[in-house]
């Protein structure tokens, strides 16, 4: 029989355990960070440009983009080698020519000369979905602003970050970079490592697991976190068909629909309803019957959750998993829907090459129905819309709770920036106040600085009442001019 005190006693050897492995990492992360803040603006871009080829490298990509799907289960190969590069080059586009070290920018009209400061030892909490993109990411946000980092990938991606720190930190020994400027764990990963991990360092970073950005939250430390996404993209009748439904269909299923920004409902007006369907039966995708759906809720989710053994699988392995005999070339599985909520779990987010069809009345029902998939699920992150009246774009950003309006776009590849868009490259999408996060904008470097401010005295003009009450006074307290 175990007594209440042994667990106590079991417990608190977890956590000093927990502490102990946190402790030293961050003593190695510290001194790394010391030196590393010495560096001048080009020693840093070629320690991100380092960091950078360690995933790059045609041949260490495919490697790595091969483990994470052996390793995990989830995704597609070849998807992952291009996300891995894409987002990478994306990244190393928008820090281009970027000022981190020393004087960054100087408002001579204002006085204010602001110089960049590291914020020290990062903690990075990142997903399974994305084991090496995610962790590159915010490394080399991390190293552009000099600080060091320490990455808690989830258990199921541990394997593949280890392998790729190996492969980073020889590219570091290259350049005599700072030992330990990127570290992870070298124990089995747990919560309490993450959770102790969290307490520690000088900024959290979380991606994924809604528990983690919860305890990031309540760490004490600052944190970023960024919510779950559950996308609606709208097609109204004046789109063009085949680009959004070629479109649809490329997001749809990249990597598998293992990205937070995947197209999850699509909203039609009933106009270009039965177009947009046979359009997308075209493209590889079938309208499932309603034997089938019911099938597939019952195998997509296991008392409510998701289903680790089928998301994130192309649609023809899904299919074949619970006999749905389906064409060998089907790649996207559909399902009509009105209601949206818990009893309407294809309302939500679902990690996979299925997708969800509501037919709209109109543009205004639309939004109702994009509204109401918000309320239910992914507020905050964003919405899409493919049409040829771009007053409706403005009429979303106005009226919904989203972060990001997608506009004629594949959603995938445009919300976590893109080429052809002016958004951030990142795989971590803030979802504002929404989702109780601390930012609503793409994760970007300009998170992972400090910034001091030096003001000097300028020329001024000290405001008066006058200035600022007059048309108050005339309107509503008129007695009060003469005291302006």
């Amino acid at each position: 029989m175990i007594l209440r005190r042994d667990f106590n006693i079991l417990n608190k050897m977890k956590n000093n355990s927990a502490a102990e492995v946190v402790q030293s990492l961050i003593k190695k992360a510290k001194e790394a960070q010391f030196h590393f803040e010495k560096y001048n603006q080009s020693q840093v871009d070629e320690v991100v440009t380092a960091v950078a080829w360690a995933l790059c490298k045609p041949s260490t990509n495919k490697l790595i983009s091969k483990l994470a799907v052996d390793s995990t289960g989830l995704g597609d190969v070849e998807d992952k080698v291009l996300k891995n590069r894409r987002k990478t080059l994306g990244l190393l586009r928008d820090l281009k020519n970027i000022k981190t070290v020393g004087i960054i920018n100087e408002d001579k009209k204002k006085g204010i000369i602001e110089i960049a400061k590291p914020v020290g030892v990062v903690g990075a909490v990142t997903p399974s979905t994305n084991p090496a993109a995610t962790p590159v990411n915010n490394i080399i946000n991390a190293l552009k602003c000099r600080n060091s980092i320490i990455i808690s990938p989830s258990p199921a991606g541990g394997k593949v970050f280890k392998e790729l720190l190996i492969l980073i930190n020889k590219e570091l020994d290259k350049i005599k970079a700072p030992k330990n400027l990127v570290q992870t764990f070298d124990v089995p990963i747990n919560k309490d490592l993450t959770n102790e991990l969290m307490d520690k360092v000088d900024l959290v970073i979380v991606t994924g697991s809604l528990n983690n950005v919860k305890q990031a939250a309540k760490s004490g430390t600052p944190a970023i976190g960024v919510g779950q996404g559950n996308v609606s993209v709208i097609v109204d009748e004046t789109a063009n068909l085949k680009d959004a439904v070629e479109k649809i269909k490329m997001s749809k299923i990249f990597d598998n629909a293992t990205s937070c920004s995947s197209e999850n409902n699509l909203i039609i007006d009933q106009n270009v309803y039965e177009d947009v369907i046979n359009l997308m039966k075209l493209e590889g995708a079938t309208l499932l019957s309603k034997e089938k759906k019911d099938l597939l809720e019952k195998t997509l989710w296991i008392n409510g959750k998701l289903n680790r053994e089928i998301i994130a699988k192309s649609a023809k392995t899904i299919a074949d998993k619970i006999n749905l005999n389906i064409d060998d070339d089907i790649k996207i599985l559909m399902v009509e829907e009105e209601g949206v909520g818990p009893k309407f779990l294809f309302s939500g987010e679902k990690l996979s090459p299925v997708l969800t069809v509501y037919k709209a009345k109109n543009f205004e029902h639309a939004k109702e129905i994009g509204q109401k998939i918000l309320n239910y699920q992914g507020i905050g992150h964003s919405i899409g819309i493919h049409t040829n009246e771009n007053k409706r774009a403005l009429e979303l950003g106005l009226e919904l709770p989203v972060g990001r309006v997608i506009v004629n776009q594949a959603h995938t590849f445009a919300t976590g920036g893109s080429f052809t868009n002016g958004l951030p490259f990142s795989l971590s999408m803030g979802c504002g106040t929404w989702q109780k996060n601390s930012i609503d904008n793409n994760l970007n470097y300009k998170h992972f600085m400090n910034i001091t401010k030096i003001s000097k005295i300028i020329e001024g003009t000290e405001a008066q009442l006058k200035d600022y009450f007059e048309e108050y006074c005339k309107k509503h307290d008129p007695d009060e001019l003469n005291n302006l």
